[in-house]
């Protein structure tokens, strides 16, 4: 972790006892993740216990302590997405992507996550890509769409089948 560009987002907090979630934010913002060594460097600087920092580190769902891929693939598994085979598209991911939920493949291009329920239940199963919502998603799309994303082109959004 280069510390210049540690050292600059503290700057900007300088004299500010209550800005540990915005100084986590802004971190996380520049690296992708919150690096042990600027948790470290966040407390000596706030003159906080690491144990503290660590503990908003981690109650927040938002902050992540190891380094996520460039794209996030989250697949919803709410009752709408589940009673519509949201298993066999987490499924279908998980082996095209060769990771399990939770985990980021080995070249740092993606992460997979399982979400609880993504709000849009008519349009179920869902899985979104970076900020991209794919809705009534089937395996044959994960696949598609995985697979555009590896290849570098460009996806569009695949529109809600009409019946």
């Amino acid at each position: 972790m280069p510390e210049a560009r540690l050292k600059k987002i503290l700057s900007v907090f300088e004299g500010k006892k209550g800005a540990l979630i915005s100084i986590l934010q802004r971190v996380q913002e520049e690296f992708g993740y919150l690096p042990e060594d600027a948790l470290s460097e966040i407390a000596i600087f706030l003159k906080v216990p690491l144990s503290q920092v660590f503990s908003v580190a981690t109650f927040y769902a938002h902050f992540h302590l190891t380094r996520r891929g460039d794209h996030l693939v989250r697949v919803c598994q709410g009752t709408a997405c589940h009673v519509r085979g949201a298993r066999d598209i987490l499924e279908t991911a998980q082996y095209h992507l060769g990771i399990k939920t939770g985990q980021t493949t080995e070249d740092y291009k993606y992460s997979l996550e399982r979400v609880a329920c993504l709000g849009s239940c008519a349009l179920a199963p869902l899985m979104v890509v970076d900020d991209t919502l794919y809705p009534q998603v089937t395996t044959k799309k994960v696949i598609e769409i995985l697979s555009d994303k590896k290849d570098g082109a460009k996806n569009e959004k695949i529109e809600s089948k009409k019946s």
